[in-house]
């Protein structure tokens, strides 16, 4: 899916690097995660019960939305 590779190129691109230990954690673990489950969570159609990764995929949604503004 396109539009997940935008935004993951992007946050790895631009935050990566200097991101925490933890958020480093919640991108690989994304990474990990079938694209429809990952496309699901990144529109907000997942329920998510982690807290940390509820926070990073809230991260990332906000970048998608910078995204589609660009676009």
């Amino acid at each position: 899916m396109k539009e997940l590779d935008v935004v993951m190129s992007r946050y790895l691109e631009q935050y990566y690097k200097s991101a925490s230990a933890e958020d480093q954690r919640q991108f690989k673990s994304l990474l990990e995660m079938p694209d429809p489950d990952l496309y699901g969570l990144l529109l907000g159609r997942s329920e998510i019960i982690d807290p940390e990764l509820a926070r990073f995929a809230q991260f990332l949604r906000g970048m998608s939305g910078q995204t589609n503004r660009e676009s």
